[in-house]
C-alpha cells in the first residue's frame, strides 16, 4: 500500500509529537518540523518508523519564508505524494496583561503562529492543488478557545493570532474548495502538556481544570485523533470549519 504524506509543523512534542504517531498509525508518512529539540524530533521519527511510516524532520522556523520554502521544495521522493499538512507550530509567551507586553513579544507571537500558517498553507496549497497538477488534500490549522474569549489578563496578543488562524481558515477554505483541497482548524482548550511549564505557568492546568465543564484537561492524544479525522475521508464534507476541542469551555 502507497502511503500519502502529512507535514506536521512543530511535531516533536505535545499535540504534534501525538498526531505524527497517530497519523503514522492510520497509515500516513510523516514529515514533522521543529525549531530546538532535535533529539525530541528523533524520537517521534523513531516512533512513527516503528509504526510502518516512512518519516523525516527537519529543523524549521516557520516564520521563515526560505525555511519553509526549502522544507516543501526538498521532500523526498519515497516520502509519497503530499495530501495533508497540519500548521501545529505556534509559541505562547509568559502571561500578563496587554499594557504590560512589549513590542518584539508581540511580533514573534504573531509571525510564528500566523505568518506561520500563511506561508506554510501557501507552499502546501502550491503542491496539493488540483489545478497546479496535485492530488488535492486537507489542511489543519492548530486553533485555540483563546480566539473566542479573548484571554484577558493572559495572552490578548496569543488570542489575536488565533483569531487570525481562524479567519485564515475560513478564508482559504473558500478559496480552495473547487481546487481538491479542504481547510478546518481544531480550536484547543487547555491541553495537558508541558507548554504551561515553559511559559512560567506551571500549576496552569491543575488550577483551570475545575472551571472545565468535563472537569478535566485533555490530552494530546484526544486532539490528535479529531486532527486525524479531519485529515481523513470520514470528514468529506467538512470544510471551513472550526471544531472545538476543549472539553465544553
Amino acid at each position: 500500500m502507497t502511503r500519502d504524506l502529512a507535514v506536521i509543523t512543530g511535531g516533536s512534542r505535545g499535540v504534534g509529537a501525538a498526531t505524527a504517531r497517530e497519523l503514522a498509525r492510520r497509515g500516513w508518512n510523516v514529515l514533522l518540523t521543529f525549531r530546538a529539540e532535535e533529539a525530541a524530533a528523533a524520537t517521534v521519527v523513531g516512533d512513527c518508523r516503528d509504526l510502518g511510516a516512512w518519516a523525516g524532520a527537519v529543523r524549521v522556523d516557520v516564520s521563515s519564508e526560505e525555511d519553509v520554502r526549502g522544507l516543501f521544495a526538498d521532500v523526498p521522493g519515497e516520502a509519497g505524494a503530499l495530501r495533508a499538512l497540519v500548521n501545529n507550530a505556534g509559541i505562547v509567551a509568559p502571561t500578563g496583561p496587554l499594557a504590560d507586553l512589549d513590542g518584539e513579544r508581540m511580533r514573534r507571537v504573531l509571525e510564528v503562529n500566523v505568518l506561520g500558517v500563511l506561508l506554510c498553507s501557501r507552499e502546501a496549497v502550491r503542491r496539493m492543488a488540483t489545478d497546479r497538477g496535485g492530488v488535492g488534500g486537507s489542511i489543519v490549522n492548530v486553533s485555540s478557545r483563546a480566539a473566542v474569549l479573548g484571554s484577558p489578563g493572559e495572552y490578548v496578543d496569543y488570542a489575536a493570532s488565533k483569531a487570525a488562524v481562524d479567519t485564515i481558515t475560513t478564508g482559504l477554505a473558500r478559496e480552495v474548495a473547487d481546487r481538491g483541497i479542504r481547510v478546518n482548524s481544531v480550536r484547543l482548550g487547555l491541553i495537558d502538556t508541558e507548554i504551561h511549564d515553559r511559559n512560567g505557568q506551571a500549576g496552569r492546568v491543575e488550577r483551570m481544570a475545575p472551571g472545565i465543564p468535563l472537569g478535566r484537561a485533555g490530552a494530546p492524544e484526544e486532539v490528535a485523533r479529531a486532527i486525524a479525522w479531519l485529515l481523513g475521508e470520514e470528514s468529506s464534507y467538512t470544510t471551513g470549519t472550526h471544531l472545538d476541542v476543549a472539553g465544553g469551555r
